[in-house]
């Protein structure tokens, strides 16, 4: 049977099976909707594929609201601000919208009257005893918009950022250098990394407004935060605008963050962000801060690209067999051991699901591929979808973990960016001509691929197969080319632009609409359709992996 027609007959429903409550039906029914299938010629990958679609939809319940509301899994039986409605969250609206905009919408409508914004929810309620951010909510706000545009929604939630931005400004920047502090660990969400020794895990008398007054440490000017109300104040410009609200107030703050953010977290010698504790020292200790600040968007290509050498693609620092991890090996407070909850080494998935925004901003498609492919390989073989991976051989780690959301999102999400067919927020469909086909422990992982989804009302198809790729729309084919590229066109399908995404140069055609255009593109290379032809307006070239 051909890949095409395995695709075509695939059932989801067949192949998820029957899931746990009503709330979970109306959720699959949603992903049903979206018309996404995947299809392999091994079946490792496909089963475990269909069994995160599975397992996903059973984090989905219901909440204190009634409405449908996704839940972390594992033994985080809630939606955490900094994970489940944030990244979590925007990766489930490009499969199960309604529901996702229902999670979004429950950190709105619990806002405290003074404006802070629960750091998470539960079928008790909202909680308010930490802020907990990571990735910026404002963004995942704005890129689920763009799919879906309902402006109701957006001003709701525009709203309820905006009045936790003056929030966070009144009670988090008591030493006045315009940086957001972290008062206790779980403000981050890094629970027991060395970043955080001798610091308390909650804030003092459970008051997020309050940091313990005695400890010799606190409060740190903390770089991801800063960061996040950054990146969070340029979407928040985005959205006034398209409120026709003036957007300058924005453009103004979230420049005086990049500026605070640079002063005073930014080691120019170290070229690392850390945080500055109550004495104004950098407290040196490199954990997963960097990856955290850089998916905010800070940066130009050159400061991303000195991070990628020295740091992230680095296999002294973070990349390991199994990138990324949340702490440098060759820092001795790494932690080795797994079994534990702990942000001092391993591999987390919430980790591998934020950084694509990073790679993605700066326009580093291959370097972000050498991350995808080695943990697709390992997550084809998983048995449970644990919250971590050990970073030198792929072992689960983390005691008593099983049923973890972000895991399942993740391997939704790197098949999609990887050998799928990805809806962008900038109103384009990527279909890339890779195949995951497994580069440890000998074992093939696929040697085909296929991948639907419907946009706009109509049927999109690709296929990826050892000699060529395909794409369909309706059923009839719409362009062939070769292994290795993206293809990027609008949301109807037509041709936009390609992209080079491997570390070789691809040459060949792209045959579309009864022409067949040539090209040549290297790695990372960007060529645009002209209507007659492709020209190249992008070519950064490849960073190739460090050891140190």
């Amino acid at each position: 049977m051909s890949i095409l027609s395995k695709l075509r007959e695939t059932s989801v429903p067949t192949r998820t099976g029957a899931v746990r409550s009503g709330v979970s039906q109306e959720a699959l029914d949603e992903f049903v909707n979206a018309g996404v299938k995947f299809a392999a010629s091994h079946p490792n990958i496909e089963n475990i594929y269909y069994r995160a679609v599975h397992d996903l939809m059973n984090c989905i319940v219901t909440s204190v609201s009634g409405t449908p509301m996704l839940m972390e899994g594992s033994v985080y039986i809630g939606c955490w601000l900094e994970s489940t409605g944030t990244i979590n969250t925007e990766l489930l609206s490009r499969f199960c919208p309604k529901t996702a905009q229902a999670t979004f919408e429950l950190f709105a409508d619990y806002i405290r009257a003074d404006g802070l914004i629960p750091y998470k929810m539960t079928s008790a309620g909202p909680g308010y005893r930490q802020v907990q951010m990571v990735s910026p909510l404002a963004r995942s706000v704005w890129n689920h918009y763009a799919c879906h545009k309902d402006p109701v929604f957006l001003k709701k939630m525009y709203q309820a950022i905006a009045a936790n931005d003056q929030w966070l400004a009144a009670h988090r920047n008591t030493r006045a250098t315009g940086c957001v502090e972290a008062f206790c660990t779980f403000d981050t969400g890094q629970d027991a990394s060395p970043r955080f020794w001798h610091v308390p895990d909650t804030p003092y008398q459970s008051d997020p407004s309050r940091y313990d007054p005695d400890n010799p440490l606190l409060p740190f000017l903390a770089p991801d935060m800063t960061a996040n109300v950054y990146c969070q104040r340029k979407y928040l410009a985005r959205m006034a605008q398209e409120l026709n609200e003036d957007l300058s107030v924005w453009e103004e703050k979230a420049s005086q963050s990049l500026k605070s953010l640079m002063h005073y977290c930014y080691d120019e010698e170290d070229r690392f962000f850390y945080d500055r504790d109550r004495y104004n020292r950098f407290v040196k200790v490199q954990s997963d801060n960097l990856i955290r600040v850089l998916a905010c968007e800070v940066g130009d290509d050159a400061l991303f690209a000195d991070a990628l050498s020295r740091y992230l693609l680095n296999t002294k620092k973070y990349f390991g067999r199994y990138p990324i991890n949340t702490f440098a090996f060759d820092d001795p407070r790494f932690f080795h051991l797994p079994g534990f909850n702990s942000w001092s080494g391993h591999i987390s998935f919430l980790t591998e699901i934020r950084l694509p925004a990073a790679f993605e901003y700066h326009r580093r498609f291959v370097e972000l591929t050498w991350i995808l492919a080695p943990i697709l390989s390992m997550l084809s073989r998983f048995t449970r979808f644990s919250g971590g991976l050990n970073p030198w051989v792929g072992h689960i780690t983390g005691a008593g973990d099983d049923n973890y959301s972000p895991t399942m999102l993740c391997v939704l999400d790197y098949i999609e960016r990887f050998c799928g067919i990805y809806p962008s927020a900038d109103q384009e469909l990527w279909f890339t001509a890779l195949i995951p086909r497994g580069i440890d422990y000998g074992e093939v992982v696929a040697e085909e691929t296929g991948y639907s989804r419907t946009v706009d009302n109509a049927c999109f198809e690709l296929t990826n197969e050892q000699a060529v790729s395909c794409v369909y729309k309706n059923g009839a084919l719409l362009y062939s080319f070769p292994y290795g590229i993206r293809l990027v066109t609008d949301r109807s399908g037509a041709l936009r632009s390609i992209i080079g995404m491997t570390v070789q140069t691809i040459g060949g055609e792209v045959r579309y609409n009864d022409q067949s255009i040539p090209f040549s593109v290297s790695g990372n290379e960007r060529l645009q359709y002209t209507g007659a032809g492709f020209i190249s307006v992008e070519n950064p070239g490849v960073i190739p992996p460090n050891y140190g």
